[in-house]
């Protein structure tokens, strides 16, 4: 029975860290789409195969021709992958940043109001009646 449950928790932790990195990922590719990041969907099964032996979800950068492009893949959920080019990875970094910042200032306006309404006066949660 106790392996049953830890078992259980095992498995429940690993579905929410499936969750958050797939959110994640999810965040990270609508802001390559913005910087200008070109998708190439891997549409055929040696496609998938190299999309498969690529970093997976990282912005990686690859030299060709004597320029350097950046490449995310992405094996799992779009399989797909997006590359682009110094100014679409310089415009990646600026929106990531401006997104983090904007997460920042989210979750300290929400703690600030937290704060300002005493949850310790309320006393704890449970039915007022």
């Amino acid at each position: 029975m106790r392996f049953l449950l830890v078992m259980a928790a095992v498995a429940v932790t690993s579905l929410g860290c499936a969750a958050i990195q797939k959110s994640e990922a999810i965040r990270t590719e609508r802001v390559l789409a913005a910087a200008g990041f070109q998708v190439k969907l891997a549409d055929t099964p040696e496609k998938l195969a190299r999309v498969k032996a690529m970093t997976q979800r990282k912005v990686q950068p690859h030299d060709k021709d004597g320029e350097t492009y950046f490449v995310y893949a992405d094996a799992l959920e779009c399989v797909c992958v997006y590359a682009g080019n110094q100014k679409a990875h310089q415009r990646y970094q600026r929106l990531a940043l401006q997104q983090k910042l904007a997460n920042q200032a989210r979750q300290t306006a929400e703690m600030n109001q937290d704060a300002a309404m005493e949850w310790n006066e309320w006393g704890p949660w449970r039915p007022w009646y």
